[in-house]
């Protein structure tokens, strides 16, 4: 999962646990002492998060049809498309246009970890949360990911793959959203 999807399952907190969830990802070590309690709880949570969708039998059943040799970059490409999917089936939600809104808030007023600094205000001033409905904007993502990464862009590649897959990979997620709602003990949205 991403961002919307972290926030999603993270935004009965407050706003330091949500802020947490939200840049886990820059923050490396099991040492969170340098961190407010609450938002060291929101890494911790984001952490466990992460655990579990990796381990989730969706998850890796699609990292199972991803292209031979593919299967690690495929789940860092399925973490945006399950954001693409959130976003999408969404998109009209008035609570997750206040997430997202209360998301970039946070965002603007905190400090993000310096793996995170100069990406984040691009997330924010483009309105990635929202953007990740469109399927190709996620697309675009998920290249510009594996453009940081060394040698071939492996994840562009894996676009085809998406494409041919989007209609079971959409039935993953929505087998997989109710789950870790359920495991994470977060207030239930309804998907369309």
């Amino acid at each position: 999962m991403n961002f919307l999807a972290h926030a999603w399952l993270s935004h009965h907190g407050s706003d330091d646990f949500l802020y947490g969830n939200l840049i886990a990802d820059g923050v490396k070590g099991s040492d969170l002492s340098a961190w407010p309690a609450s938002v060291a709880d929101g890494i911790r949570h984001h952490r466990r998060t992460d655990t579990l969708v990796d381990g989730h039998p969706r998850t890796r059943a699609a990292r199972g049809r991803a292209p031979e040799g593919r299967s690690r970059y495929a789940g860092i490409a399925l973490d945006l498309v399950w954001d693409h999917f959130l976003s999408r089936l969404l998109a009209n939600d008035p609570t997750q246009q206040a997430l997202i809104q209360r998301c970039y808030r946070l965002l603007k007023v905190q400090q993000a970890p310096e793996r995170l600094a100069s990406m984040v205000p691009a997330l924010v001033e483009q309105d990635w949360l929202t953007r990740y409905a469109d399927f190709d904007f996620t697309c675009r993502a998920i290249a510009g990911i594996g453009q940081r990464l060394s040698g071939p862009n492996r994840l562009a590649e894996l676009r085809p793959w998406l494409e041919a897959d989007y209609v079971q990979l959409e039935a993953d997620f929505r087998s997989l959203w109710p789950d870790m709602e359920s495991a994470l003990q977060a207030p239930g949205i309804r998907l369309p």
